[in-house]
């Protein structure tokens, strides 16, 4: 296994996990809960930036691996799992949301490997429609983590929630997008 920076971030992320879960756990005498929503929030953020920089940091410095292209979905999809399984355990989200987004996330990433072991890997790359999905996603899980319902005039799980919804949509579409992809391939 190789060690270099964008390697050693992307296991960070993974170590974040539990430090991100047991925010939530604290009882209120050690942390108030308005101040575990944010520092929760700023874990989950840090590691949602160390997701794009260290696969900037990678490609920039020609230091990709096949163990890095494994490790960087699978942080990925742990941290995001995680956090909507929280959010759903706190009622800060619908419940279908999670299993949708968590679904898809399983699906894709099946289809993914099977592509992979096809040499197929490029039919099932991540495309724009993917990306504006991830922006929805995080931005939402964000929100939803800080909790607020009434931050400067805003009802944060209000607009947490409707920008799952769209994260929810923006799903299905992608998830429809990379099947339709990959069926050219099984034909």
């Amino acid at each position: 296994m190789p060690w270099n920076i964008p390697i050693l971030l992307t296991w960070m992320r993974v170590v974040l996990i539990p430090v991100f879960t047991l925010l939530f756990y604290l009882p209120e005498s050690w942390i108030a809960p308005q101040t575990a929503n944010w520092t929760a929030a700023f874990v989950f953020a840090a590691a949602a930036v160390t997701d794009w920089f260290d696969g900037f940091l990678a490609r920039r410095w020609k230091q990709t691996s096949d163990f890095g292209a494994f490790l960087d979905p699978v942080a990925d999809k742990l941290m995001v799992a995680v956090a909507l399984i929280l959010l759903v355990s706190l009622n800060r989200t619908h419940p279908v949301f999670a299993m949708i987004i968590i679904g898809r996330e399983i699906t894709i990433s099946a289809l993914r490997e099977w592509m992979a072991q096809m040499g197929k890997r490029g039919s099932v790359a991540v495309a724009q429609i993917g990306k504006l999905k991830t922006t929805a996603q995080m931005a939402a899980i964000l929100l939803l983590i800080v909790g607020e319902r009434d931050w400067h005039g805003w009802n944060l799980l209000i607009v947490g929630n409707a920008l799952m919804a769209a994260a929810a949509v923006l799903t299905i579409w992608s998830m429809f997008y990379y099947l339709k992809m990959a069926w050219k391939d099984f034909k």
